[in-house]
């Protein structure tokens, strides 16, 4: 609806969590209008809410709670906080769905029981706590606390923490942005991206594993710490597995080395996988927990801008073999993926850099927007800092990209999970791309041959008649400003064929691409002529 207001966050919880205390601290911190929903049910009833009770019963209590709540989903702008029972009600359920679907967060304010019931008996006034209290909070939170967490996309515990601090913790959460991933084969996930959304691991993880292996390497030791406390804190056996950085650790005998320590570790199908760290760790992370036991549950923590928008999201998993880069693997989802803004700080500035080639790449496909903030922010990006990087004006910037190309690759995987058509797309620029990495030994960074193999694919588009000039000479541009190579010149053409057949796109003995034609309209391309297939080579080592 046009002109619509929608409330910035909406918090849910059991009686005593604080939602209202709490909610008005983060209101305050964000400069917002800060309502209570058992505050406006009053003004509209005209008497306390206990009165009410007393005077209609709970059926019409909750027939007005009803209205006002969904009143309110569609006409105010700030923190909104509901009272312990609403999200019981299925139209307010109901509600809160299309208020998620449309880019709203339900925050589930999850506070210590003993906490919650403590203060809920200090508080007074609460009709569905007569009686004896403590036993009809217990009864309420059984009934109550499975819909909570389905009913919210965003849960915060709050044990032992000021109102305060638990302000802090859910302002961070409410600046965090999701992208929800679904389909008809597959399990639906999100994809959270912010800072401090590393703190959402165990309850993505959940209530069933009790023994979690933390498989990461040695560079991202500091965000590996946080992992594993964050793990322990939550009460799993929480077990370390330091793997080679970079695609080194992406092979059949770092991955049998994995199984071995699952098995020595008594690892069940009911346990679960951390992968923390670039899209080599969290590749074979989820290649490990896809074949474990046939398949057990795993998060993926990226630490690398390339791997928050490509490598974590998909469900393509897999390790290299002598013969080629990723010709062993599974497609299998993840239950989660925590795109943490804070660990881009330790980032060296080439690695951030290398990351835009995947994004850019999203731009080409699909998203133009993706090209316009890219140009917009070019010197930004390219003089990319990670000390500095939180408190810039970078950050918005960068969670902005993230998102836009996650929400590609959630098109297309949602469409097409197991690359059968519509998903090849996402493949533009790497039919070459993985050729240079093979025979540069994989010292060449993915991005940067995806940048390379993007401008290949536009020449061999413009060859056969698809493009114009001057869109080729887009894709050079913008991926120079932004620091990105172009070019490439240290193989021959033969070779580069050799591995081209060797791509997972082709068929049989012939060559399959894909090719634009224009920003936002990409093909697929079965067998080119081969003398244009290869003046594109030529093109590319100019």
């Amino acid at each position: 609806m046009a002109g619509m207001r929608r409330p910035v966050a909406v918090i849910i919880g059991m009686m005593g969590a604080g939602k209202t205390r709490v909610g008005k601290e983060v209101a305050q911190m964000m400069n917002l209008p800060f309502a209570d929903a058992d505050n406006e049910i009053e003004y509209d009833a005209g008497m306390r809410i206990p009165e009410y009770f007393e005077k209609y019963g709970e059926s019409e209590f909750r027939k007005l709670e009803s209205d006002v709540v969904l009143d309110m989903l569609e006409d105010f702008d700030g923190i909104f906080s509901l009272g312990g029972g609403a999200p019981m009600t299925p139209s307010i359920q109901e509600g809160l769905a299309r208020y998620v679907a449309s880019g709203g967060k339900v925050v589930y304010l999850m506070a210590d029981p003993e906490e919650a019931m403590e203060r809920a008996n200090r508080g007074g006034g609460r009709p569905m706590l007569n009686g004896d209290a403590n036993m009809r909070w217990k009864k309420l939170y059984k009934e109550r606390d499975p819909v909570f967490r389905r009913v919210a996309n965003v849960h915060v515990g709050t044990r032992g923490q000021s109102p305060q601090a638990a302000a802090r913790k859910l302002m961070e959460m409410i600046d965090q942005r999701i992208v929800h991933v679904t389909g008809s084969t597959i399990e639906p996930y999100d994809v959270h991206i912010g800072e401090g959304v590393m703190g959402q691991l165990a309850q993505i993880l959940g209530s069933k594993p009790v023994k979690v292996a933390l498989i990461h390497t040695q560079p991202v030791q500091r965000h590996s710490d946080r992992a594993r406390t964050l793990l322990r804190q939550a009460g799993y056996d929480a077990y370390d597995i330091i793997i080679p950085d970079a695609e080194a650790g992406k092979t059949i005998e770092v991955a049998n080395g994995i199984w071995q320590r699952l098995g020595d570790e008594g690892f069940t199908r009911s346990d679960a996988i951390v992968g923390l760290g670039g899209g080599a760790a969290t590749d074979l992370a989820g290649f490990v927990a896809a074949t474990w036991m046939r398949g057990i549950r795993y998060v993926n923590c990226p630490t690398s801008l390339l791997a928050m928008v490509d490598a974590s999201t998909g469900g393509k998993t897999g390790i290299n073999t002598p013969q080629g880069k990723n010709l062993v693997g599974s497609f299998y989802t993840p239950a989660g993926v925590l795109a943490d803004l804070k660990s881009l700080t330790s980032l060296p500035n080439d690695i951030f850099i290398e990351g835009l080639g995947e994004v850019a790449k999203s731009g080409f496909i699909m998203d133009p927007e993706i090209l316009q903030i890219l140009e917009d922010h070019a010197d930004e990006l390219r003089a990319f800092d990670g000390s500095a990087f939180l408190d810039s004006d970078l950050k918005d910037v960068v969670a902005e990209l993230i998102e836009h190309t996650v929400g590609v690759k959630a098109y297309h995987v949602s469409a097409d999970l197991k690359e059968a058509g519509l998903r090849e797309f996402l493949n533009y620029g790497h039919t070459l791309g993985h050729a240079i990495e093979k025979l540069e030994h994989f010292r060449w960074r993915h991005g940067n041959a995806v940048a390379v193999g993007c401008v290949y694919a536009a020449e061999l588009s413009h060859l056969l008649g698809y493009i114009d000039q001057d869109l080729v000479d887009y894709h050079r541009s913008l991926l120079e400003s932004l620091g990105l190579p172009t070019s490439w010149n240290n193989g021959t053409w033969d070779d580069v064929l050799a591995l081209m057949h060797r791509d997972k796109k082709a068929r049989g003995n012939k060559l399959r691409f894909v090719v634009l034609e224009g920003v936002g309209k990409p093909i697929h391309l079965e067998d080119p002529p081969a003398d244009a297939v290869e003046e594109a080579f030529r093109r590319i080592q100019q």
